[in-house]
């Protein structure tokens, strides 16, 4: 380790047990996109008691917020998450599936690490300025409903990042590494439709069948997908089907969609053409269609720069120790997934470290920076951030290898002794990757400066349309 690396992970262990209590207490207490008011007031209070100057609500959002600690420039924004995924309650540490609320919430993407490793991260930043007179401003950024919702599509729009220098953040995984890659735009739109009921054999000519619209609509858009680009992806979910009565002619049935492409403006061009068929589908049988805006993200801008800095202070921060209990519950949990599972998890690791952790239960390996920019067939709402400030992410493991996202394993493993290893080694890799930015504004610069030749002179907009204000949920 360097001298800086060595400041920020004894500031950081210092305090690894309140870190630990604030995710612990996140885990327990799961609440999904837009509810998320006891996980926020956690942080706030962790951060406030650090001296941090805390805003709530920022951007209209209820379970929003900014904590600032520091004055002038350079800005550095650390963005949490906290909010957990419906359906997957799980008891702490269990090899089995045995949830703790039937149907209950849990944080089956590890959003409760997410947020208390970068609750670590602004901290050990803020230590180290007090410690050695580092002028600056480091601002954790409360950002809720990443799963459904696009908590910092709204932070965005609202400007909030306006001032920032450039943004870091993590994500638990099976391995660390790098993000430096491209996401999936996506828009998430529910299309209700309202016909007229009747008695389905003494009247039928009476009724209108929203179902028969919903049916019709997802035919239509499993046509189109022929003729959309390949690399887009397009999901829907039929989530009311107007009733389980087959002699009554359904008044009102809706269905969500959710639309993915590489790009932004491809996505939003997709979404015309669904919309088209929705209001075909209505046409065709006699019924009315709302469309009603749930969530987007634009696509996520990779930045080598910051990439470059962070992999060189993943490496100086090194991996945690495991010990025996550690390894052995990794292999009971690799014991309930399966071997396609056991594959997924090396794709994108580089040959030579996919062949060192291939017979591992836990990823004890940081391979090289990728040089490979692929897109990640998924979506992820810090791609608003990426187009307005240089911005990267890490990835540490917390989870047993072979591990899948959004699972009751994810939720088992996530107030364990590994999740918490792993917590504390991004919180360090962000802290000591900021830290060296502020200490030297040329990483900054010229970040700045290839995030400005990536976007070739396009200027970010919201892919919210403008009367649609946050969700408030009590």
């Amino acid at each position: 380790m360097n001298r800086t690396t060595e400041i920020i992970s004894a500031l950081i262990e210092q305090k690894r047990d309140a870190f630990i209590r604030v995710s612990d207490k996140i885990w327990e207490t799961p609440e999904i996109y837009f509810e998320e008011h006891r996980s926020a007031e956690y942080l706030c209070q962790a951060l406030a008691a650090e001296g941090f100057e805390v805003e709530k609500g920022i951007a209209g959002l209820g379970t929003g917020f900014v904590a600032s600690f520091g004055s002038g420039k350079p800005v550095v924004a650390i963005l949490g998450e906290y909010d957990a995924l419906a359906g997957l309650s799980q008891k702490k540490g269990a090899i089995n599936h045995e949830p703790i609320v039937t149907d209950g919430h849990g944080h089956g993407c590890g959003h409760n690490l997410l947020g208390a490793g970068a609750l670590a991260a602004a901290v050990g930043i803020k230590d180290y300025m007090e410690k050695t007179g580092l002028q600056g401003t480091v601002r954790y950024y409360g950002c809720p409903a990443e799963e459904a919702g696009s908590g910092k599509a709204y932070l965005a729009r609202a400007g909030v990042f306006a001032d920032v220098d450039f943004a870091l953040s993590w994500h638990p995984a099976t391995a660390p590494s790098i993000m430096n890659i491209s996401s999936l735009a996506n828009y998430s739109v529910r299309f209700q439709f309202h016909g007229k009921s009747a008695h389905a054999a003494a009247a039928p000519h009476l009724g209108r069948s929203a179902l028969d619209a919903v049916e019709l609509m997802n035919v239509g858009v499993n046509y189109m997908r022929e003729h959309m680009i390949p690399e887009a992806r397009v999901h829907y979910a039929i989530t009311n089907t107007g009733g389980i009565s087959p002699n009554v002619v359904q008044p009102f049935a809706e269905v969500v969609y959710l639309i993915r492409a590489p790009k932004k403006q491809q996505v939003k061009e997709l979404y015309a053409r669904v919309y088209d068929i929705a209001r075909g589908a209505a046409l065709m049988t006699g019924t009315t269609m709302e469309a009603v805006f749930e969530g987007t993200a634009s696509d996520l801008v990779p930045n080598t720069v910051l990439a470059k800095l962070m992999h060189k202070n993943l490496v100086e921060v090194g991996v945690p120790t495991y010990d025996e209990a550690d390894q052995q519950y990794a292999q009971q949990i690799q014991a309930t997934l399966s071997a396609e599972d056991m594959r997924a998890s090396l794709f994108g690791l580089d040959r030579e470290t996919a062949k060192q952790l291939k017979d591992k239960a836990i990823a004890d390996v940081i391979g090289p920076l990728s040089t490979h920019e692929f897109t990640l067939a998924g979506s992820t709402d810090v791609g608003d951030v990426s187009w307005q400030v240089p911005t990267m992410q890490c990835m540490t493991t917390c989870w047993a290898l072979g591990t899948p996202f959004h699972t009751w394993q994810v939720v088992s493993q996530g107030a364990m002794p590994i999740a918490h290893k792993g917590m504390l080694q991004a919180g360090k890799v962000m802290a000591a990757t900021a830290i060296e930015a502020m200490e030297n504004p040329t990483w900054i610069e010229q970040a700045k400066a290839e995030l400005q030749e990536r976007l070739e002179g396009e200027e970010y907009f919201s892919l919210i349309p403008d009367d649609v204000q946050p969700p408030q949920k009590a």
